[in-house]
């Protein structure tokens, strides 16, 4: 059974929770309706999209591989963010009723040839995503994740962001991580927490709905300083991290990440 296609668009659904992936926008979830509510901010730069083949601020733009320095477009000056993928047209490789699988081949300016793939899984009461990055020659850093934007309110009390970090990336003036690990510090955020065991973050909107964010990966960026929006973002490794934490993917050994939002209705 295919899933449904608006223009340009893949739908997903399992009982009344539907699921719009713009596979032509950067292969971000443009929409996630729980009962008919809206729960991701909307609009064209919004919903949820993946970081690849890098996740957050590079350190003005240029990372090393090997000996071989590399310079990417500084798209958030002075610095270079979110990948290169969010954008792009991505191609749909598979769209049944509750699960789809999409790819896309890296290009200029990305240096290195390869692919990513992101799949969905969808049921009536959760979302299990999974991005891939495989090289097709030349081995290369990489990090992937996502970034989503979760409506602050559901038109009732704003939500509410809870969860337990090891530590806290400290953030300098320049917006990335200055190397110290610091005791985690209340909100407002756009820091980077690290969990060991996996990350585990729970966004509550009092009386309406409960949505627990999950990864096994470690890292996780918190990003609460709109008004509209609130943003948990699980990656592979954190801001800048080509450069401090760098993860090679290679013929034999390609980079994947997963993550799982489960919700229940208060």
């Amino acid at each position: 059974m295919t899933s449904s296609s608006a223009e340009n668009g893949v739908r997903l659904a399992a009982g009344d929770v539907e699921v719009s992936i713009r596979p032509d926008n950067g292969c971000r979830i443009e929409s996630l309706r729980i009962g008919g509510t809206e729960v991701l901010r909307q609009g064209e730069r919004y919903g949820s999209f993946p970081m690849v083949p890098w996740c957050g601020r590079i350190a003005g733009g240029r990372f090393l591989n090997g000996a071989t320095r590399r310079q990417m477009p500084v798209d958030a000056p002075p610095h270079a963010i979110h990948g290169t993928v969010r954008d792009a047209a991505w191609r749909t490789a598979r769209a049944d009723k509750a699960e789809a699988a999409f790819t896309y081949d890296l290009v200029e300016p990305w240096p290195y040839p390869g692919r990513v793939t992101q799949t969905f899984e969808l049921t009536e009461d959760t979302l299990t995503l999974l991005l891939g990055v495989e090289t097709y020659g030349d081995s290369f850093p990489a990090q992937a994740g996502w970034h989503p934007w979760f409506r602050r309110n559901l038109g009732g009390e704003d939500v509410r962001v809870d969860f337990t970090a090891a530590w806290q990336e400290e953030r300098g003036e320049d917006h990335l991580p200055t190397g110290r690990r610091i005791d985690p510090l209340p909100g407002p955020w756009d820091d980077c927490f690290s969990m060991p065991d996996g990350v585990d973050v729970t966004l509550t909107w009092p009386g309406q709905l409960e949505l627990r964010v999950t990864s096994p990966s470690p890292w996780v960026v918190v990003y609460d300083e709109q008004d509209a929006a609130v943003c948990v973002e699980p990656q592979s490794g954190p801001p800048n991290g080509l450069n401090t934490h760098p993860r090679l993917v290679t013929p034999i050994d390609p980079l994947e990440i997963t993550s799982t939002w489960t919700w229940r209705r208060l």
